[in-house]
């Protein structure tokens, strides 16, 4: 299986639960078993082949101690790979926690909506835009669902 193919569907496979969050907040299935469970362990063991399979062809001087060495460390495909997925896996995670984080405080899913958009696209501001939103709609700031 080629990079391309395995990228396409890593985002393929993403963008089905990110759908479910959306459309299917109050299924069981879209809101916790997919995008907190199934989606995430299928990235996470893609990431995980990309990682043991490739790491060894990462340059000498890549690492993660400086930028520079992270540049170096994705200068290889399958390592960009597995870096892009990384991103998909926990940005889906944290979606699917903003989903039900918000019904457990009785937030309207329309006000989450674009707090999940900016999760997809932009990960710690779609979340930091959701605890703003949280906030301003007077619940509680705790993490962890009650």
């Amino acid at each position: 299986m080629t990079l391309e193919t395995i990228f396409s569907l890593c985002s393929g496979l993403a963008i089905l639960g990110w759908l479910g969050l959306v459309f299917l907040p109050e299924s069981t299935v879209a809101r916790e078993l997919l995008p907190s469970v199934i989606i995430p362990v299928l990235l996470g063991l893609t990431y995980a082949y990309l990682m043991f399979s490739f790491g060894g062809e990462a340059p000498a001087e890549s690492g993660f101690g400086m930028l520079v060495e992270v540049k170096a460390l994705f200068s290889v495909d399958a390592l960009l790979l597995a870096g892009w997925i990384h991103y998909l896996a926990f940005d889906l995670f944290i979606g699917a926690w903003i989903i039900r984080d918000s019904q457990s405080h009785d937030m309207r899913h329309m006000l989450v909506v674009p707090c999940l958009f900016f999760t997809l696209m932009t990960g710690p501001f779609g979340m930091l835009l959701y605890l703003l939103l949280k906030r301003l709609s007077g619940k509680p700031l705790r993490l962890v669902a009650t």
